[in-house]
């Protein structure tokens, strides 16, 4: 009987950047069912409506001053539209100055959008005439980060490889910002592949301390929002990249829990721990923010719609805020002062010896790679490479599969440390690796002012229990309230 010839295996088709894999990260560890179960009983089916926040009129004499324009908060500029004090076409024209202005000595920006940028400004100001006002980002410029796509302007993931690369697609967050009215200025500076603060034209730059960069991979966005070039920025995060830089450039911005902004349209890094946030100058402009581009999306099926109700009046006293020895003590004092009653919590449950970013990168980039379109041991400026992209070969499919498990174990004991705490004030680091695992959300927040040549804010976090984005929030805003760090700005010439 004549050999039989062993069959060739078809060839699979071809996998991009964006397929996200069948297995999903649930951010609660019982499972997104039994969270939903769980609130639905608890808060009802209502609690999962958004819900509008309003903003308070302007009061007070209107800046003539277009810096000072410039450095108003969001919700301070929405109030000035609003009232018709100013137009959108001035706003956004101020701007878009700046940028032009200031980018030069920071690189913060990829590519300015002046012509759609001023088109969206004139027909948002004509949407006002005709009385349609689509909420408080209603002719409010910003900036995204460059790993979104966009019909109007290339994405280029800060990396040489892909300059003028024209993806004829809107990313969802881009989509859902101008459905709120806001205005889409420019494609802010990323690291190259998310990976620090250097990118194909050079190193993105933090406007208080120009000889220093403004950390990543979320540079732009963070450097871009502490000079005023945009009103807000946004920006991702897969282990640090919101946190890092809004600490080194001062800024106020949200890392939300995981799954609940869509990240379709964007470079994936990690699918089980990718996420978007508001990048912002205070802590009412990362809730007008996030109440716009927070819920499910059938396009990411990562997310999940849960309540975000944000409390301009939080009381303190019903809020269960924890410290430890590495809490700012000026911060745990002022949120003591204002009603809170803090109390320590226990140390954190150790992530050591789990890591499944390399091998998700890996396979995230996995057809550049095969293609020769990157090369990993390339660095931004041409120097050698981390071996992001091609750590994860050497993962052997038992070893992620238990690292995963292990994860589990993490997210368990994380819940169980959290059981007695709302939040906790996180020092400076916000817990970015165990977080990253675990999915909890934090913001970042300046509580004082380090002296030096270059005077800069300096930042603490307040990491949340899962989904308590609303409440971290709230806390900030109500310390903000009561202090003026964030309203200090770079000395910029």
């Amino acid at each position: 009987m004549p050999a039989t010839k062993p069959t060739s295996r078809p060839a699979l088709p071809p996998l991009g950047n964006a397929e996200p894999p069948a297995v999903q990260f649930q951010a609660w560890p019982g499972g997104t069912g039994a969270l939903l179960e769980k609130t639905m009983r608890e808060r009802g089916a209502s609690a999962f409506d958004r819900k509008p926040i309003e903003i308070e009129p302007f009061a007070g004499d209107v800046p003539t001053d277009e810096e000072d324009v410039a450095f108003l908060p969001v919700h301070r500029l929405a109030a000035l539209i609003a009232a018709r004090k100013t137009s959108c076409v001035d706003v956004t024209r101020i701007y878009l100055d700046r940028l032009k202005k200031f980018d030069p000595i920071l690189l913060c920006a990829v590519t300015i959008m002046d012509g759609p940028a001023m088109e969206a400004a004139q027909q948002a100001d004509a949407d006002l005439k005709a009385g349609t006002n689509r909420g408080p980002l209603h002719g409010i410029p910003y900036g995204l980060k460059d790993l979104f796509s966009t019909k109007a302007a290339p994405t280029t993931w800060g990396g040489k490889e892909f300059v003028g690369r024209q993806i004829d697609e809107d990313a969802e967050i881009a989509v859902r910002l101008r459905d709120a009215g806001a205005i889409l200025i420019a494609k802010l500076a990323t690291g190259r592949f998310a990976i620090n603060d250097q990118w194909y034209r050079g190193r993105t730059n933090n406007p208080w301390n120009l000889n220093q960069g403004s950390s990543g991979s979320s540079a732009g966005p963070a450097s871009a929002t502490a000079a005023a070039c945009v009103a807000f920025g946004i920006g991702t995060e897969t282990r640090g990249s919101i946190v890092s830089p809004s600490l080194r450039c001062g800024i106020t911005s949200l890392r939300p829990t995981f799954g609940r902004v869509s990240r379709h349209g964007g470079m994936a890094l990690a699918w089980t721990m990718d996420r978007v946030g508001p990048m912002c100058r205070c802590a009412e402009d990362c809730a007008l923010v996030f109440n716009a581009i927070h819920g499910s999306d059938a396009k990411d099926p990562s997310t999940l719609t849960m309540p975000f109700r944000w409390d301009r009046k939080v009381d303190l006293s019903k809020l269960r805020i924890g410290y430890d020895a590495r809490s700012p003590e000026g911060v745990v004092d002022k949120l003591r002062e204002l009603g809170a009653n803090p109390k320590r919590i226990g140390s954190r449950p150790s992530s050591r010896n789990i890591d499944t970013l390399d091998t998700e990168s890996t396979a995230a980039f996995d057809s550049f790679l095969s293609s020769g379109t990157i090369k990993d041991e390339d660095s931004p400026n041409g120097g050698p490479g981390h071996g992001r992209f091609t750590g994860g070969q050497k993962v052997g499919s038992l070893d992620l599969l238990q690292s995963y498990r292990r994860r589990h174990l993490v997210q368990l004991k994380m819940a169980d440390l959290m059981r007695d705490f709302d939040m906790y004030v996180g020092g400076n680091g916000g817990d970015v690796e165990l977080c990253s695992f675990t999915g909890n959300p934090a913001v970042v927040f300046p509580y004082r002012i380090l002296q030096g040549e270059h005077p800069q804010p300096n930042c603490t976090t307040l990491v949340g229990d899962l989904f308590a984005d609303d409440a971290i929030l709230s806390v900030a805003h109500a310390f903000q309230s009561a202090t003026d760090w964030h309203t200090h700005r770079p000395k910029l010439s």
